[in-house]
């Protein structure tokens, strides 16, 4: 099953809201607030990459509050 991690910046305040968003999406197994250049990390898994690349456009990178991302692909 294709995975990914995605690492977000997130408007000043807005880091709480995103991350209960973020966790109402089932395909997101894991996601987590964290210190440094980035928001929050996720971790998500769907059945395809194009199901990942789908979630990430239209499901991630479109909460209100998201600035930015950075997706990393896992290989196995």
């Amino acid at each position: 099953m294709p995975t990914a991690f995605v690492l977000l910046n997130v408007e000043p305040g807005g880091e709480e809201e995103v991350l209960q968003s973020l966790k109402a999406i089932p395909e997101i197994k894991e996601a987590y607030r964290v210190y440094g250049v980035y928001d929050t990390i996720v971790k998500l898994e769907a059945e395809s990459a194009e199901k990942l690349k789908e979630l990430i456009t239209w499901k991630i990178r479109r909460l209100s509050k998201v600035r930015s991302t950075l997706t990393m692909l896992a290989v196995q």
